[in-house]
């Protein structure tokens, strides 16, 4: 999930706690150099949604995208996922096994959104797609939805070009709301009656999921009259 981590500006690199970067042993300061990497790929795909999305505004009179949020992974959290899959914990290991380190949440107002900026910024023809999963047509069995990609973009440095990954996550307002609160939830200890609170999680995903369909439907009735 995006909201588990902070956001690492450029201007605030040096200001993560030095006790964060030991993880990485004598690679602290190439690690620094790969969160700004990270860094430059958010800010080249935020340009992309940004860009079209304000294409969209005078081309289809609205935007698709309410707002987005990104995020770089913490270095605990990158050295915990490189221990729990059995790799090594080094600069070299996570840029080549990890590819959720920069992520980008794109939250939407309908269904039909998702799909539409999801296929204009794959489309083009800077941006590799490396993996594609779709959680709304075929959701997680905790009733969670969103569309997921993996994505590579190029990011022009002072001497060289670099590939680097980054993970979106596009999503509607609604599947967002239930999911913030799943996590929330799911990291509550000792909470009685479970089980039924599970279950009531996964009925509200399917309810919020009938909502966004019937959302979507009123606002093509509205389109089709106008």
């Amino acid at each position: 999930m995006l909201n588990q981590d902070f956001e690492i500006s450029p201007r605030e690199l040096t200001d993560i706690p030095i006790d964060m970067f030991h993880l990485f042993g004598e690679e602290e300061r190439e690690f620094q150099k790969m969160i700004m990497m990270y860094n430059g790929a958010i800010r080249e795909v935020r340009t992309k949604l940004h860009v079209l999305n304000d294409e969209l505004s005078i081309t289809k009179k609205r935007n698709p995208i309410e707002f987005i949020e990104s995020r770089i992974k913490e270095p605990v959290s990158i050295s915990s996922k490189l221990k729990r899959k059995g790799y090594p914990v080094s600069v070299e290991s996570a840029m080549e096994h990890l590819s959720d380190i920069a992520g980008i949440r794109v939250i939407c107002a309908f269904i039909d959104d998702i799909y539409r900026v999801a296929d204009m910024l794959t489309m083009q023809d800077d941006i590799e797609i490396i993996k594609r999963k779709d959680y709304i047509k075929y959701p997680k069995a905790n009733g969670y939805r969103s569309l997921h990609l993996i994505i590579e973009v190029p990011v022009f440095f002072s001497d060289h070009k670099e590939l680097m990954r980054v993970e979106v996550q596009i999503r509607t307002i609604a599947m967002d709301f239930w999911a913030s609160l799943e996590h929330q939830l799911k990291y509550k200890k000792d909470i009685e009656d479970s089980d039924n609170i599970i279950y009531e999680l996964h009925s509200c995903a399917n309810t919020i999921h009938r909502t966004d369909l019937h959302m979507q439907s009123l606002r093509d009735r509205i389109v089709e009259n106008s």
